[in-house]
């Protein structure tokens, strides 16, 4: 396992290297008191945090981003042997893309949380005016998974901090050591005490979390802990971003460049070990051109190393229990009369979890492949007919996080993009949206709900407040008491004519509105 319990006199958790077996370190698992006591910190800090302002908080955060630069190496190895994925693709796939989103919120908050003014038709000209301002929710906590364990906390913790709050940060029990140094990039970067708070431990943790004070949880995982979390969340009327699993669909059209599609499908359904949660795992292909694309899926698939080290291209599973998920959907698949064309197993000789990088075709909708999430290295690969036939199949699904749509005719593509039910649709594009800090994450159905990244993902973080100003505070309004017969009949008036929210039609109530104000 990637990590195990152990008891002594301190109950640990020992994290192991998926890629070896070799301990990497020991973490302990925090009480449920302290995690109280972690939140009552926040809590306290965070009032002076939030007084910075968005100019005072991106000096610290492009501090933290600086920091991050001078540590890759440092922080792509940690990463690596925490999770099994290879350095080269920790870099690429978790650290540039928080160093971007790191730049964009430090410079772009302030204008993102911008107070709003509300247009108010004719009231406006009664002396009434709205606006609604933004202020920090408090203190947010962080539960953040172990397939992107630099990335996704480390970009909620950054949103979070910019937007005025204090964050408390929950890593996976398997990846705690990536958490901890983001703790120590901030504290390096002169993050006020308190603000941020990494607490490592198992589930219990998590739960202690979710009912210790916070005033937002934002997790990141599975769909069974996710519902845990919403339904402890309901107990305290607690607001959740649920950002759960995937069983995301690619669609592959008939006037699609066959070979940036299967290369396309062989990043998006293997990168990662297949451990993303916008991995390809159902490719729907056109049905003249299906027999090219998986030729040339497999011979794209035949390039690719699998093992340990840097110079790979799939590193190992993170979890031995994910390996054999996958295992048995592959299993099970065949079973039931697919056929697997290259992959297809473990991979022998090693001392990691690694798992063949897997093709399988004649799957059907039916098999568990194709409608649970498989999490690993496996693309399974069938066939349509029309373009209804395969919005039909990619939405046929209890998930909806991304999808993609490969065609020449972008028209086409854009047509069937507003057609799949998912929270990110890309056409020509696979999995990487996740990396753009200014477009908005999240999924529908059992995908979850809430968003992050991009401004709808910074007004996950704060709370709107509207603010109404009538600047005639010495006439009182037309429709106080008491209601008389000038009242009545001006109050029809109001109903045929103010409510259209046109001036002419509603000029001629100016003298009942003014005998009644002196009335």
């Amino acid at each position: 396992m990637a990590s195990q319990l152990i008891e002594s006199d301190v109950t640990e958790i020992i994290s192991i290297n998926p890629s070896n077996g070799e301990e990497i370190g020991r973490v302990p698992i925090t009480s449920a008191a302290d995690v109280v006591k972690a939140v009552r910190i926040a809590h306290a800090a965070q009032p002076g945090w939030a007084k910075l302002t968005f100019r005072e908080r991106a000096r610290i955060i492009l501090r933290a981003r600086e920091i991050v630069l001078s540590d890759v190496d440092e922080i792509a190895t940690l990463i690596s042997r925490e999770t099994g994925k290879p350095a080269p693709e920790a870099i690429s796939m978790e650290v540039v893309p928080t160093l971007d989103l790191m730049y964009y919120f430090a410079r772009q908050t302030a204008r993102l949380l911008k107070q709003q003014k509300i247009g108010l038709g004719l009231y406006s000209w009664m002396g009434r005016s709205s606006k609604i301002v933004y202020k920090p929710v408090g203190v947010v906590g962080v539960i953040s998974p172990w397939n992107f364990p630099w990335a996704t906390p480390l970009d909620e913790v950054v949103m979070a901090l910019m937007a005025g709050n204090a964050v408390v940060l929950k890593p996976s029990e398997l990846t705690s050591f990536s958490a901890l140094k983001i703790a120590d990039v901030f504290k390096r970067a002169q993050l006020p005490s308190g603000v941020l708070q990494i607490i490592t431990g198992d589930g219990t943790t998590g739960a202690a979390l979710v009912a210790a004070g916070v005033d937002k949880i934002m997790f990141t995982g599975s769909v069974a802990t996710g519902v845990r979390v919403a339904e402890t969340a309901a107990k305290y009327l607690l607001p959740v971003v649920l950002e759960l699993g995937g069983k995301d669909p690619m669609i592959v059209l008939d006037d699609a460049n066959i070979t940036n599609a299967a290369k396309a499908a062989v990043w998006g359904a293997f990168a990662n070990a297949g451990q993303a949660c916008a991995s390809i795992e159902r490719c729907y292909v056109h049905e003249s051109i299906a027999t090219k694309f998986t030729d040339e899926v497999v011979k794209q698939t035949q390039l690719l190393r699998t093992g340990p080290g840097t110079e790979v291209d799939i590193g190992a599973m993170t979890t031995e229990r994910q390996l054999l998920i996958v295992d048995d959907h592959v299993h099970d698949a065949v079973a039931n009369g697919a056929k697997v064309i290259i992959g297809g197993k473990q991979q022998k000789g090693t001392r990691g979890w690694f798992y063949e990088p897997t093709v399988i075709t004649n799957v059907n909708q039916s098999m568990r492949l194709m409608r649970a999430e498989t999490f690993g290295p496996v693309l399974p690969i069938t066939t349509f007919t029309s373009d209804e036939e395969a919005i039909l199949l990619a939405n046929d699904s209890i998930y909806g996080l991304t999808a993609s749509v490969f065609t020449s005719n972008i028209s086409r593509g854009h047509r069937i993009a507003e057609q799949l039910e998912a929270g990110t649709v890309m056409v020509n594009e696979v999995v990487y949206t996740h990396a753009l800090g200014q477009t908005p994450w999240g999924g529908v159905k059992q995908s979850g709900y809430g968003r992050t990244h991009g401004r709808l993902g910074l007004l996950e973080l704060v709370t709107p407040q509207h603010i109404h100003l009538n600047r005639m505070p010495f006439l009182p309004d037309a429709w106080w008491f008491r209601y008389s017969p000038l009242a009545n009949d001006l109050f029809h008036g109001l109903a045929r004519r103010f409510t259209t929210g046109s001036v002419l039609k509603a000029a001629p109530l100016l003298p009942k509105i003014i005998r009644r104000l002196f009335e």
